[in-house]
């Protein structure tokens, strides 16, 4: 992926994030379970919350507000390494609508950290950085949810 500029970059960032939740609430009306249907439709906020963010950064300059952005550190536990892809059917139980969002956290990740690689412009790289971080902090979520239902499970 060849971006001409900083612009192009945070549009396909956009793009992504759009994609992402717009995936969570079409599948969020399949699901007649109310937890679930709700649990979908809380990932999609999330991805929204990401798009908002991108859409400011685009109005008002990505070098100011990602100034006032705090960086850390975020464990990665690899959970989602050892879980297959699943694709989403209706239906399906809690744990594998978890599988399936850690999967999509894991591979927005991959796709922005290939990104922060291959960028040359220390705007664009913080910007990359931040949203590697927002991803990781999804995954660490979603794999912690994860851990604990299937402790509850007895897993």
């Amino acid at each position: 992926m060849d971006f001409k500029n900083l612009e192009a970059l945070i549009r396909f960032a956009i793009e992504k994030e759009k994609e992402a939740a717009e995936f969570y609430e079409s599948n969020s009306e399949s699901e007649m379970m109310s937890g679930k249907k709700q649990m979908l439709k809380e990932f999609a906020a999330e991805e929204r919350k990401h798009q908002q963010m991108l859409k400011e950064y685009l109005a008002t300059g990505v070098a100011r507000k990602l100034d006032e952005y705090r960086f850390e550190w975020i464990t990665d536990i690899k959970r989602s390494d050892y879980v297959d892809e699943v694709e989403y059917q209706p239906g399906m139980a809690y744990n594998e609508l978890l599988m399936l969002a850690m999967k999509r956290e894991e591979a927005a990740l991959k796709l922005y950290n290939q990104l922060l690689e291959k960028a040359e412009d220390e705007d664009a790289k913080k910007l990359f950085k931040m949203l590697c971080q927002e991803e990781a902090k999804h995954k660490l979520a979603l794999e912690t949810m994860y851990d604990d239902y299937m402790a509850e499970m007895g897993d």
